[in-house]
């Protein structure tokens, strides 16, 4: 379909009406008119006026809404654009200043906004029209006034919280876009969006214009763009100079850009004569009429304004004159006469065909003789564990100190990147962008909006009003994905980093990376029309020296990539991260300093023009070391294949932890074991075979060959792992261990063959060549081509006798599941390192989960973290799942899950640390969102009751059993003796942390053992001697659910209430990748509607009779310690009685599971079917739920257990739990629940919201 357009009258297109007006600007000086506002005064309208019949009614007082006279008053309106146009105006600005929704808001107009444009554009064209038939020879124009609305995008309305904002873009495109075709569609020849006191406002509406434009929609007019300049500063309200706002909407390519209103044309001059001189385009004017008298009005004369604002026209700084505050016809009468005699402008040359030009508050202007642009790079959370720190802990204001010390040590631009899993990073992107805004010393510069997901960059330039850089974009995804993307960058009007990547990955060679960048530059440039000097091309700066050879020659290969670029693709930039080339030496600050001095005087030689560097970070060039100099030369340019070691001793020779020449061999009179964790530290090959053979022949601490790999070798990979992750060793050392494990290993492989045969020959079993360790499925996700550190952990892995399948990058998530199937995988790995690739790794876990895998899983890469993989990845996939934080790391992990006799302790201490790391997270999160109580039920779990998997199971016993006395013996079993070292203290580290384990614990396992075999012999006291004594009882009760409520029923029958167990309901935000229902206890229960009969369980157990009085003799006695002994087994035989109770009660009270027969540790691991929570616990957390409970079961009367005013149970040695059957039932911390929430519960329960509030006071999400 074509664009709809509407063609001026005396015009046979919309075409030629802009050629005629382009044409009449290199001729003569056009004319604008004057204010509307003013004249509108002068007609002294009252409410009734502005309301006519059609507003009669309407619930808001309307005089004053100006724009809405072109529907109550459109004569008066038509008569001003007339008026004008006899004065000498060629064009006149449709009567629409305040027509957004956002502005007629304040008037509860919003709907009619469309209409009020498209009347108004018709009102002014019928105008024009009319004149027309008078001045034949002199067409008029439209021009759609498009204001700034009521809000600004760019300063917060709160003095208390500066990162705050009333609108954000995307509603200012939205208005401004129902705006526009208001306008259009009314007949709009030029669009003029004016008075611009906060450019981001413009760029949002320049967004909202072009995108209707490109969409196709719209035949292109004219645009022209005019600012404020808010006094004698030069700036306009939002900060930025004139020539910063040039720079930022100079991408929508105005016709005309200029100033008006704030100032008279004296005030405005030196403003005016500066746009002048940096601007391309046409250049409009329209100043106020002087300045505002004591009551806010204007004096200027018609014959004073024209002799002020003929200098402009006399100096020819002027396309198109006007009046704007203040002005009447009569001004413009004046105006026009005054200067219709005078010469246009003519334009000079575009800085932009030249130069790459960019915007904070101030322009920023780089060209061939500039020198190299500093690009801070601390600001990003991957680069500066500080800076990371502070944005994760919500510190904003101390994120921003880092920015403003970029700028003081010469950052020109500051690159900003949040990419972290942890981080919803478009809002954190927002926040800080609103945050630097209000900072003058660092919004002055241009920002660097740098993220692997284009949504964060997206919403870092929502939040920018100058012209920023995009960092990036690349054709990793195709040339589809590269050219949407690229369009957007210039609609929103920013440079671009384009990184060396394409469908086949990373550019690693000179040509591959020319390559990559030549395509990339004929897409941008021909097919996006993008300015070639607003291209930055980053070749890839990749790391040398790690130990592996095919990286030496990385440095050449960037170096003369960027001569290929300069010299073939005119325009371009180039850049890159230089903190990249030296990571291998991270902690090395001397050695990391002199690389990057040494690379960046090379680089810049050949082309370099900028780069992401901590500005004060480097060492001059004439000042490094002779000897470090002449090491760093040899590594960047790949002349000495020992330039490696040779940094390597230079760093351990001239840091902090120096080794003396006369320590060197002082290692060697170390034990066996001692020296082989140093050589594997310090990477020294020289002795490893013989002591590893040492240790071989030591049988009776090493049995076998592998014990050898499994003790010393393992325990020294742990200290490197260690060592590494504390910064304290660097990637070339790691490559060295692993190839001192690989050589110790080597020699130990001959020796575990000869034994395998010969046990296949004792076994009489087949031959294999099964010689490894495992098998490890490596692979880079989907949507990353980043493979460096993967590779390095296939060689750490390798040199450990794993055998590794790699699977590459960009690899999709059905391959690596296909693979480890195939491959019979005994661990998957996945790498990234970038954000998106955290996306990618949570689906591929979901995947495998999908897909009944049980392979462990690792996770990960330089953005990868402990803290995402325990709260987004883990909870996706139930097999084990880790963040493995370096290479070295590796090893010892697969060992561990691969290891019969240590796996299950290991996955054991995983998942507790995880879910610790989780309930952290949690915990500290400050923003954290809520749903609202409708919304959280909406999301509530959905059971479909009408299958029959489905239906609850009818009980074998309805009602409640008494125990009484009962026997201690029969529990015995069931202890959970966990817990019991706890009150102790005594905790065992990995792989001896749990019982028995414990007791092999070399700190504690002594004491624990003799803790242990005391309780056991006062144990058997108590249940010889009857000392304490045991009751319990179960029900079993008609239930079903109401709402998050759950109904017990006096009998079968069901119509009468006996009682209600009151539910509460998750409501924290869950993760956006994450699918889990919002929780309540009564998801688990038919609802009553279905008119499914269903049943809910209960236990009270105490075996604490006689306890008390026992602790009393005991403390009478000073015997403290057997008075804790006997409180703590008295509470172990109580959870093991409810642990009794509850599988009697699955076997054969409820029986829904008969023949359930689990081991005790299984039973304590939940491996059964249903649920016991309490009240008071994490699903119901209302102890006063308890009561109840009591009152249900008539507990305290049937079982003497009581409850204290405090809700506590009395004897202390108790235990009470809901039970729940079905088989979806499952334990959930229902967390912090807002305000709306407990005001429903205290309804539901009839009491006070005060009351509640005491009970619930630490899952509140706000404060009492």
């Amino acid at each position: 379909m074509a664009p709809l357009s509407t063609v001026p009258k005396g015009f046979d297109s919309r075409q030629a009406a802009t050629k005629y007006i382009e044409a009449e600007m290199d001729k003569r000086i056009m004319f604008l008119d004057g204010a509307m506002g003013t004249q509108i005064q002068d007609l002294r309208l009252s409410e009734d006026d502005f309301r006519s019949e059609r507003f009669k009614n309407h619930p808001k007082d309307l005089k004053g809404n100006n724009d809405l006279l072109v529907l109550t008053q459109p004569k008066a309106i038509y008569n001003i654009h007339r008026n004008y146009l006899l004065a000498g105006a060629d064009f006149v600005e449709t009567n629409t200043f305040s027509g957004t929704a956002i502005a007629q808001a304040d008037y509860a107009a919003e709907d009619i906004v469309y209409e009020l444009n498209k009347v108004a554009a018709e009102i002014a064209r019928d105008a024009c029209s009319d004149m027309l038939q008078e001045t034949p020879d002199r067409p008029r124009f439209v021009c759609g006034a498009i204001g700034p609305t009521n809000r600004t995008c760019s300063i917060s309305p709160s003095v208390e919280n500066p990162s705050f904002r009333n609108i954000t873009f995307d509603e200012l495109v939205a208005a401004y876009t129902e705006q526009v075709r208001g306008l259009l569609d009314g007949g709009s020849d030029v669009l003029l969006v004016e008075t611009i006191f906060d450019t981001l406002n413009a760029k949002a509406a320049l967004f909202a214009i072009d995108t209707l434009f490109e969409d196709g929609v719209y035949e292109r007019v004219p645009v022209f763009v005019s600012g404020t300049i808010v006094d004698q500063s030069g700036r306009t309200l939002s900060g930025q100079t004139g020539e910063a706002f040039i720079t930022s909407v100079a991408h929508a390519e105005p016709l005309a850009i200029g100033l008006n209103c704030a100032l008279g044309a004296n005030q405005m001059r030196p403003f005016i004569q500066s746009i002048s001189s940096f601007t391309a385009s046409k250049v409009i004017c329209y100043p106020n009429a002087g300045l505002p008298n004591t009551f806010g009005e204007y004096d200027e004369s018609p014959e004073a304004m024209a002799a002020n604002v003929s200098v402009f026209a006399r100096e020819g700084l002027v396309n198109i004159m006007g009046g704007c505050c203040g002005t009447t016809p009569a001004h413009i009468r004046a105006i026009y006469e005054a200067c219709k005699d005078f010469k246009p402008r003519v334009p000079g040359p575009d800085v932009r065909k030249e130069k790459l030009v960019l915007s904070g508050l101030e322009p920023l202007i780089y060209g061939d003789s500039s020198n190299f642009l500093n690009i801070g790079e601390r600001c990003n959370v991957a680069g500066s564990r500080k800076f990371a720190r502070h944005i994760i802990n919500n510190e904003y204001e101390e994120a921003l100190a880092i920015a403003r010390a970029q700028v003081e040590n010469g950052g020109q631009v500051i690159d900003i990147n949040v990419d972290d899993g942890m981080l919803d990073g478009e809002a954190a992107m927002a926040k800080f962008l609103n945050l630097i805004s209000t900072e003058p010393d660092v919004a002055k510069v241009p920002i660097m909006v740098d993220s692997s997901n284009f949504a964060v960059i997206e919403a870092g330039l929502k939040c920018a009003q100058g012209k920023c850089i995009v960092n990036s974009i690349s054709l990793k995804e195709g040339v589809d994905d590269f050219l949407k993307k690229a369009a957007l960058v210039k609609r929103y009007g920013a440079a671009v980093v384009v990184m060396a990547f394409d469908e086949e990955g990373q550019a690693v060679e000179r040509e591959h990376k020319f390559r990559v960048c030549e395509r990339s530059y004929r897409l941008l440039v021909d097919r996006v029309g993008f300015n070639p000097n607003d291209i930055i091309f980053d070749p890839n700066i990749l790391t040398i020296c790690t130990g592996m050879e095919e990286h030496n020659n990385y440095g050449v290969e960037f170096i003369d990539a960027t001569r290929d670029i300069k010299a073939r693709l005119p325009g371009a930039k180039v850049s890159g991260g230089v903190s990249n080339l030296s990571f291998s030496f991270r902690g090395k600050e001397n050695v990391r300093q002199a690389m990057h001095s040494v690379f960046l005087y090379h680089a810049i030689k050949a082309g370099m023009d900028m780069g992401i560097v901590n500005p004060g970070f480097l060492t001059i060039y004439d000042e490094i070391p002779k000897d470090l100099l002449q090491i760093c030369e040899d590594a960047l340019w790949n002349r000495d294949p020992e330039a490696t070691e040779k940094l390597l001793e230079y760093a351990q020779t001239h840091g902090k932890d120096a080794v003396q020449k006369g320590e060197a061999e002082a290692w060697r009179a170390l034990p066996v074991t001692e020296r082989l964790k140093h050589a594997l530290v310090k990477g020294i090959t020289k002795h490893v075979v013989e002591d590893t053979e040492e240790a071989r022949l030591d049988k009776e601490r090493y049995p076998r060959p592998l014990n050898v790999i499994e003790g010393p070798l393992m325990d020294g990979m742990s200290v490197v792992g260690d060592l590494f992750g504390a910064g304290k060793m660097f990637l070339p050392q790691v490559i060295k261990s692993a190839r001192v494990m690989k050589k110790a290993v080597a020699h130990l492989i001959p020796f575990m063959e000869e034994e395998r045969l010969a046990r296949l020959k004792e076994l009489d079993l087949a031959e294999d060549d099964n010689i490894y360790n495992g098998t490890v499925v490596i692979a880079t996700v989907k949507g990353d081509v980043h493979d460096i550190g993967k590779n390095i952990v296939g060689v750490v892995l390798g040199c450990n006798n794993y055998r590794v399948v790699d699977l590459g990058v960009m690899t999709p998530c059905e391959k690596i599941i296909e693979a480890a199937v195939r491959e019979k995988a005994d661990v998957i790995g996945l790498s990234g390192l970038i954000t998106p690739s955290l996306d990618e790794m949570i689906h591929v876990a979901k995947e495998l989960q999908r897909a009944g895998m049980n392979t462990p899983l690792l996770i990960g890469g330089a953005t990868t973290s402990k803290t995402h993989t325990a709260v987004k990845i883990a909870p996706r996939y139930e097999a084990p799942v880790m963040h493995v934080l370096d290479a070295s790391r590796t090893v010892v992990v697969v060992s561990n899950l691969l290891d019969k006799d240590l796996r299950d302790d290991f996955i054991a201490e995983l998942k507790e640390e995880y879910e610790e790391v989780r309930e952290d997270h949690y915990d500290s999160l400050k923003d954290r969102r809520y749903l609202s109580l409708q919304e959280s039920r909406d999301k509530g779990l959905q059971i479909d009751w009408t299958l029959a998997e489905n239906l609850p199971p009818k009980p074998n016993m309805v009602g409640h059993k008494v125990y009484e006395d009962y026997d201690l013996n029969q529990v015995l079993p069931y202890i959970d003796w966990n817990p019991f070292f706890h009150v102790w203290q005594l905790r065992g580290k990995y792989p001896n942390r749990g019982y028995p384990k414990l007791f092999n614990d070399a700190t504690v396992g002594e004491e624990a053992r003799r803790v242990f075999d005391e309780a056991q012999a006062m144990l058997k006291d108590l249940l010889v001697n009857r000392r304490i004594r045991a009751s319990a009882i179960v029900s079993i009760l008609p239930a079903n659910a109401r709402g998050d409520d759950i109904v017990v029923y006096t009998d079968e029958s069901r119509t009468e209430e006996a009682g209600v167990y009151y539910g509460l309901r998750q409501q924290a935000e869950k993760d956006k990748e994450s699918s889990d229902a919002y929780m309540c206890l009564s998801d688990f229960i038919a609802p009553a509607k279905s008119g499914v009969p269903d049943y809910i369980g209960s236990i009270a157990a105490s075996a604490g009779f006689g306890v008390d009085e026992l602790a009393a003799r005991y403390e009478a006695e000073n015997d403290d310690y057997s008075a804790i002994m006997v409180k703590a087994l008295a509470d172990r035989l109580a959870e093991a009685l409810t642990e009794k109770l509850h599988q009697d009660m699955r076997r054969e009270l409820w029986g829904f599971a008969p023949n359930e027969s689990l081991e005790t540790q299984d039973l304590l691991s939940i491996k059964y079917q249903g649920i016991r929570p309490a009240p008071g616990y994490p699903s119901q957390p209302d102890h006063a739920e308890k009561t109840t409970m009591w009152r249900l079961g008539n507990i305290a009367e049937s079982t003497k257990i009581e409850l204290t005013d405090s809700l506590m149970m009395h004897p202390g040695a108790s235990v009470c739990a809901l039970v729940f059957a079905h088989p979806k039932s499952s334990y959930f911390a229902v967390g912090k629940i807002t305000k709306e929430q407990v005001e429903d519960y205290a309804a539901r329960k009839r009491t006070s919201v005060d009351a509640v509030e005491t009970w619930l006071r630490p899952i509140l999400s706000y404060d009492i």
